[in-house]
């Protein structure tokens, strides 16, 4: 009896000091490490995300864009940090959901399902298939017959091999039977940089950085991978009514080492929440950038993941995609 007695007090203590961990939370700066590089989509929601925490945490929340390797860079950095909620990741969600199923066990440096502990997700966007103006295309059946016409001649960007951009063409590829050439990058930024100059035909990607120069006529949008058209973009049809079946968006999240305590995970969870639920916040930021708040605590954030995590692995068993570790 007098250890039952001793260990329940002990765990008693533990809570009651989580507890208060979780209240005291933050008393420094917390770093939030990103998995593109700075000007990305990731990057810029992290630092408008933090620049906010910062302001209610009377902290400061330093961002580092970290990006490689196919999130390996930024991953292993904040996978061997200290598990206390000082050391976060931003990413696209696909670290968290389709790269277990891209290499073979043992092959990668990290496990997205099992070495993080899902916070928050911040906002998540449908894909859109951006080109230069000088391809020969108008629009998506166009690109799709000049593809079949002379297949692997179009070429497309993305963010390095098994991130999003790249396994948003190998969907679009394997749904309307083509054939295109990848140009791998570390990052989105300095890929779409090159679909800008012409360099590289086309990317598929969320196209809120890609915005300004669309609207100056450097870049058009062929089409959007939600089911509908995207109100701030009427006259950009959906990819699925040229190439039923398409549908693809993409999700931004943070997480934090895989045996941070459940206190602190969800202390963070509600300040981003309080962020992501302010009107203004999602009138001046999210909607010109056609972002939508992913809102829900840090449990349905984690149950989201597994659901993505199964329709991906389905889509690259399908594929046959495998990679090979850098």
């Amino acid at each position: 009896m007098k250890m039952l007695a001793r260990a329940a007090c002990l765990t008693a203590l533990l809570l009651s000091g989580a507890s208060a961990s979780a209240q005291d939370y933050p008393a420094r700066a917390v770093t939030i490490i990103g998995t593109s590089g700075a000007g990305a989509l990731t990057d810029v929601l992290a630092r408008v995300v933090g620049e906010r925490l910062s302001r209610k945490w009377g902290q400061p929340v330093v961002i580092e864009a970290r990006p490689g390797a196919a999130y390996a860079i930024a991953a292993n950095a904040v996978m061997r940090a200290a598990p206390d909620g000082y050391t976060l990741i931003a990413s696209e969600l696909g670290m968290f959901t389709y790269q277990h199923f891209l290499y073979q066990p043992g092959e990668r440096p990290f496990d997205g399902q099992k070495d993080f502990a899902p916070v928050s997700g911040m906002a998540d966007i449908p894909v859109a298939l951006i080109v230069n103006p000088s391809v020969p295309a108008k629009s998506l059946a166009e690109l799709i017959a000049l593809a079949k016409a002379k297949p692997g001649s179009i070429t497309y960007g993305t963010a390095g091999p098994g991130t999003f951009p790249h396994l948003g063409v190998l969907m679009l590829e394997r749904l309307a039977g083509v054939k295109l050439l990848a140009v791998h990058y570390r990052g989105v930024a300095p890929a779409l940089n090159d679909v800008t100059a012409g360099h590289v035909n086309m990317i598929v990607m969320g196209p809120s950085v890609a915005l300004p120069s669309y609207k100056a006529g450097k870049l058009a949008i062929l089409g959007v991978g939600s089911k509908e058209a995207v109100a701030q973009l009427p006259d950009v049809p959906p990819m699925a009514s040229v190439v039923p079946g398409y549908a693809a968006m993409v999700g931004f999240g943070l997480a934090a080492p895989a045996a941070t305590p459940t206190a602190i995970v969800d202390r963070i969870n509600a300040d981003v929440q309080e962020v992501l639920r302010d009107s203004e916040f999602r009138t001046k930021f999210l909607e010109p950038q056609l972002l939508r708040p992913m809102l829900g605590d840090a449990r349905q954030f984690a149950a989201q993941l597994r659901a993505e995590s199964e329709t991906w692995q389905k889509i690259i068993s399908d594929t046959g995609l495998t990679l090979k570790r850098e």
